[in-house]
């Protein structure tokens, strides 16, 4: 089974079988999409301007540490930054100023070193697990560059994304594969790498995508959930959390096929709006996972 099939058969299932979470199919039907702009990467807040080589190295260094939302209210965020684009951003002006890390800096990452680059506290968990994924990137990589990855994928998306799941113990999000699958388009995007099955992704499973479908009505909590969520309390990972996002996979997949997107542009249309006040001013459910 192709990594892409065992998400969606995942998410199937755990629809069919949720016992906090449910999709009300005719809130999914009415959801208006309205329209939005082409996914893109932002080039202040992303390192675009380099050469591919060094590109590609930002992007799947990046990605790589594109997890922690459950810590991202924790983190000191630059002016008018999310978790995400802090930690983007930070990691940009690092390549700008001294170039990509070799694979041996990868392999002797600190915590430290990554907090300092991201303008964190030396102390912060997060700091250490990031430190831990670029390590462990760095030792996946061996002697080769993030281009051989792309090489070695033969122009498929999936394919780069089974690499990836397959060899780094934390981009293995059983069922999910966000981190894994998000690579293969930020190359995409950034003009890097080109591949012939880009449509076959799903979406990139986090808490910002099935937040804004709880907000438009498509998912439903049940009361002892939406209350924990609502007080800001962390969820524990297991059950309820893999409900949220599973059922958030499982409705976008039948919307895509319904409106003939692809799950990928459809999820950049919902992460998009939950930027809007109106989904940043309502709270979001919060894992402290790996995950994302």
């Amino acid at each position: 089974m192709r990594l892409v099939d065992e998400v969606r058969d995942t998410a199937a299932a755990i629809a069919g079988g949720a016992r906090s979470v449910r999709i009300d199919e005719a809130a999914l039907d009415a959801l208006p999409l309205g329209d939005a702009p082409p996914p893109e990467l932002d080039p202040t807040r992303h390192y675009l301007e380099g050469d591919e080589e060094a590109v590609a190295t930002y992007l799947l260094v990046l990605d790589t540490i594109n997890f922690g939302s459950g810590w991202f209210p924790t983190l000191r965020k630059r002016p008018n930054c999310s978790g995400y684009f802090t930690v983007a951003w930070g990691l940009a002006d690092r390549f700008r100023a001294h170039g990509p890390w070799s694979n041996r800096d990868l392999r002797a990452m600190t915590t430290d070193e990554i907090a300092g680059v991201l303008g964190q506290r030396r102390d912060h968990e997060l700091m250490a697990l990031f430190a831990q994924a670029l390590r462990q990137l760095g030792s996946f990589l061996g002697e080769r560059t993030a281009l051989d990855l792309v090489a070695e994928a033969g122009g498929s998306a999936v394919r780069l994304a089974e690499i990836l799941a397959g060899g780094m113990t934390m981009y293995a999000d059983r069922g999910f594969y966000k981190r894994a699958q998000i690579v293969a388009s930020d190359l995409a995007l950034a003009g890097i790498a080109r591949f012939r099955d880009l449509d076959r992704l799903t979406i990139f499973a986090d808490n910002l995508v099935p937040h804004v479908l709880r907000l438009e009505g498509v998912l439903v909590y049940d009361e002892r959930l939406a209350a924990h969520i609502d007080a800001e309390r962390l969820l524990r990972p297991g059950p309820q959390e893999r409900e949220i996002r599973g059922c958030a996979v499982h409705a976008c997949a039948q919307l895509a096929r319904r409106l003939g997107m692809t799950e990928q542009e459809l999820d950049n249309v919902l992460w998009t709006r939950g930027g809007q006040p109106r989904f940043k001013a309502v709270p979001r459910h919060r894992c402290r996972v790996i995950w994302y």
